[in-house]
């Protein structure tokens, strides 16, 4: 499958379960969004796991120009306070709108599973066409020795088993948005 056709197919089933997907050409492009999505949505506080450093430092003072807050790890004292929460992810499986991401680290549960949105960056490189591609990737996980924890997102968190409503949000972020980086070709 041709890298557009992939995109375009990774686009088109996150949607599909209601993820809002949008392309972003630089990570000062996903910083911009999370806290314009933060303000429009009435929140105050932005956690963000997995950036380097230098992009925390930038994204906390995109926050602090606009009024918010960027939690510092760990995030176990900020449970109820996570409005936002911004991370890179491992990977995409375009037939299904899935992300993939390594979830060891308890504060990348606790901001992925407590924040009521989920910004996702998903660099284009790290799409793959199906879950057979991730084949080599989680059998290096599953033969270390460490333990490990792998979250598969589709999705905003939803469930139908209270009195067969249909209910978002309660299991986790009642939004999801993928930010899909287009890397340069350079």
């Amino acid at each position: 499958m041709k890298n557009p056709d992939i995109i375009q197919l990774m686009k088109e089933k996150a949607e599909a379960v209601q993820a809002i997907v949008s392309h972003i050409k630089a990570i000062e492009d996903a910083f911009r969004y999370t806290v314009g999505i933060t303000k429009e949505q009435g929140g105050r506080t932005v956690a963000a796991t997995g950036l380097e450093s230098n992009a925390q430092k930038r994204l906390k003072k995109e926050c602090e120009s606009a009024g918010l807050k960027l939690l510092e790890p760990p995030l176990r004292t900020y449970a109820n306070e996570i409005h936002t929460a911004l991370t890179p992810v491992d990977c995409g499986i375009a037939e299904t709108g899935t992300l993939v991401l390594n979830s060891t680290s308890e504060d990348v549960r606790i901001a992925t599973t407590l924040a009521e949105t989920h910004i996702a960056i998903l660099p284009v490189s790290k799409i793959k066409p199906d879950t057979a591609a991730l084949e080599n990737d989680l059998n290096a996980v599953l033969k270390t020795d460490a333990a490990s924890y792998t979250s598969f997102i589709t999705g905003a968190s939803r469930t139908a088993d209270i009195e067969r409503v249909l209910a978002i949000g309660v299991h986790g972020p009642q939004e999801l948005h993928i930010l899909i980086l287009e890397e340069n070709k350079a």
